[in-house]
Formats: structure tokens, sequence, C-alpha cells
């Protein structure tokens, strides 16, 4: 902290001499009172902002031992959260092959050709479809 020629008591029990044609002295001491209040405020606002920043650096000195800490425990996390996403996928791919599987299985026994020639019996060419489908 800096140095200081003068405390607020100091200006405050300042005596000046009185010469002829000299100052007004209770103008001087006028300006003196005000002297010293602003003396006192600025040691007060000192002191106020000397406490914001120990509780501060106080702060900072916490989060960094926090940072710290879960900068240790992140990587081990993240190893554990690899592996678990990695075996939800698999077990969802088990599943697909399980669900899936099954059905196109089913699908492949079905013969192809036979789904056609039951399309190519329902349909006819006759007036009456045609009639029926204007009226609709």
């Amino acid at each position: 902290m800096a140095k200081y020629n003068y405390k607020a008591i100091d200006i405050f029990n300042k005596e000046f001499k009185v010469k002829m044609r000299g100052f007004d002295p209770d103008e001087v001491d006028e300006f003196l009172d005000n002297i010293m209040k602003d003396y006192e405020t600025f040691n007060k606002e000192i002191l106020a902002l000397q406490e914001e920043n120990d509780r501060l650096n106080a702060k900072i000195n916490q989060l960094n031992k926090s940072q710290a800490v879960m900068s240790k425990i992140q990587p081990e996390s993240q190893k554990s959260q690899t592996v678990t996403n990695f075996d939800i996928l698999k077990r969802l791919s088990n599943l697909e092959k399980e669900v899936f599987g099954k059905k196109l299985d089913q699908e492949v026994t079905i013969e192809p050709t036979s789904s056609l020639n039951g399309l190519s019996s329902n349909y006819t060419n006759s007036e009456d479809d045609l009639d029926k489908t204007r009226l609709f």
C-alpha cells in the first residue's frame, strides 16, 4: 500500500501562521475540513476494495481447486460413459437383428410370383368396373 504524507487527523490538527494580508483562517479551516472528509472517505473505500479483492481471490482459489478435482474425475467418467454408450449400441443392434431378422426371414419364405399372379387374376377390363368408378 502506498505511503501517505498526511492522515486525516494530521490535516485536522494542522495550524497555519497568520501573517499580514494572509488567507482567511475560517476559509482555510473549512477547506481543510472538506479535504479531511474526502481523505476518510477514500480510506474507507480502499479498505472495502481490499476486502472485496481478498474475497474474490479466495473464490478464485476455491474454483481452481474444484476445477483441478473435476479434471481428475472427468476422464474416468468419460471412459465409463463411452463403455456404456458402446454397450447400449451393441444391445440395440442385437435387438434389431432379433426383431427385424425374424420378419425378414418370414418375408423371404413367401413366394414372390404368387403375389403377382393374384394381381393379374383380380384385374378385369370390363365396362361395368369403369361405370362403377365413374359413379364413385
